[in-house]
């Protein structure tokens, strides 16, 4: 039953992915800085950012795990990637969070949805259907993957330091400043692109590229609300490249 819904899934959550990508342009997710109780009873940052991120590498671990698959060093390594990416960013980053806005239960409750499937196609295509070969360390897909991959991890967790240094110091919103913000408004968001890039690369597989569009789809209106956001609110003192 599982290889059914796993079959059938995987089209009509492309078609989603691109709908959805055009929807945030005109509706910005009422979280972070947008945050607001329209969308429903909201949630403490810490609990809310938990609860809805750690669903995905239980909801991977458990398809990866029951998977049939023989599973060598690259599957072992995705599934390492997977799971230490999540890890962070559903327990150390909110712990590190002291002043974050609340999450709306509504969002909450979407976010779990979009993790539990996207979780389900990469475990269940990794635990059932990948093979990688001992040599396919050695190919230019992994190289490159793995590449890039590190180098958005990089930017990824020095842009959200230099973003947590700012809400701790509980003294409003500020241009965050230094290295990559010099160019992009939101590194972090082109950090974690880059990470899920470098891991479909690596996976060369359509559930690894399903989340790149998927992470796309939800970061990049994203990132363009929160260029005229900074834009509006520091008026000239935003750096105008």
């Amino acid at each position: 039953m599982l290889t059914t819904i796993y079959t059938f899934i995987l089209i009509p959550w492309l078609i989603i992915a691109i709908i959805t990508f055009f929807l945030l342009f005109t509706i910005t997710a009422p979280y972070g800085k947008f945050s607001n109780s329209n969308w429903g009873k909201l949630i403490r940052y810490r609990v809310g950012w938990f609860i809805q991120e750690v669903i995905s590498p239980l909801s991977f671990s458990y398809f990866f795990l029951t998977g049939t698959a023989e599973k060598g060093i690259i599957s072992w390594m995705l599934f390492s990637i997977w799971t230490v990416h999540y890890i962070n960013r559903s327990v150390i980053f909110p712990l590190r969070i002291k002043n974050g806005s609340g999450i709306p239960i509504s969002i909450i409750l979407s976010a779990i949805s979009f993790n539990v499937i996207n979780g389900f196609i990469n475990g269940f295509y990794l635990g059932n259907y990948a093979f990688f070969d001992d040599q396919y360390i050695y190919s230019i897909k992994f190289i490159i993957g793995i590449l890039i991959f590190i180098i958005g991890l990089i930017i990824n967790i020095y842009s959200d330091e230099v973003l947590i240094k700012i809400k701790n110091k509980n003294i409003g919103y500020q241009i965050p400043k230094g290295r990559v913000y010099k160019y992009v408004s939101c590194p972090n968001y082109l950090g974690e692109i880059l990470e899920w890039v470098g891991f479909a690369i690596i996976s060369w597989s359509f559930p690894a590229f399903l989340f790149v569009v998927w992470t796309m789809a939800n970061l990049i209106p994203r990132a363009k609300a929160q260029h005229i956001w900074y834009e509006e609110k520091f008026k000239s003192k935003y750096p105008k490249h």
